[in-house]
């Protein structure tokens, strides 16, 4: 899902670099040194599971695990794709530095909003709340994510269209398996260390 250099159009990557250091900004001030361990751990896991990726005609699928990096993160998880993807284009050209920002915020905002939906399970006394929020979490932040990519490539050129439309169909697939993915993980977390689920970096009490 990583958009390549020469890609989005200068107007595009430019914004895109612009949000991206308005929520660093806005969180890495918040970060505690206690944090600090559980983010680098989750960024390892982010940056290892998106360089694998398959060939689809014009674009790419692997998985992501931003879901995942949401549920556990919380707030950090913004910050903790941002080093990633920062790590991948340096090292490997995964990306490319001027779509860093925009691809920054194509997966980022997704993680924050899984944050969030995974927040709500604390609102509903259900049974096995962890594996139905965590999945929905996992699921709709790859969607988000699809949609993201299809809008930046639509907005750098009509040319790029057909790819948004291939690259977001792609996705469908993923969206399922990450779903799953980040359910059994919660659903794991909760019954083998369950305060990594509580809280999560920089929640309400943080500020």
């Amino acid at each position: 899902m990583h958009i390549s250099e020469g890609v989005l159009s200068p107007q595009v990557w430019i914004g895109g670099y612009v949000v991206a250091g308005v929520i660093v900004a806005a969180t890495i001030k918040k970060l505690k040194p206690e944090d600090l361990p559980k983010i680098s751990v989750i960024t390892s896991v982010f940056f290892v599971a998106s360089l694998i990726h398959v060939p689809l005609g014009p674009t790419s699928v692997h998985l992501l695990l931003i879901g995942l990096v949401g549920v556990v993160l919380g707030w950090a998880a913004f910050v903790s794709i941002f080093v990633g993807l920062t790590l991948q284009a340096l090292l490997f050209q995964h990306g490319g530095i001027t779509p860093l920002g925009a691809n920054a915020c194509m997966m980022g905002i997704p993680a924050l909003c899984a944050y969030g939906i995974f927040s709500l399970r604390k609102n509903f006394n259900i049974k096995h709340s962890e594996a139905i929020f965590g999945t929905l979490a996992g699921a709709i932040a790859i969607f988000l994510a699809g949609i993201s990519l299809a809008l930046l490539l639509a907005m750098s050129g009509d040319e790029f269209l057909g790819v948004a439309k291939l690259a977001l169909l792609a996705h469908v697939p993923i969206m399922i398996i990450e779903g799953a993915v980040t359910g059994f993980a919660a659903v794991f977390l909760q019954k083998v260390k369950p305060e990594i689920l509580e809280g999560n970096a920089l929640d309400a009490s943080g500020y």
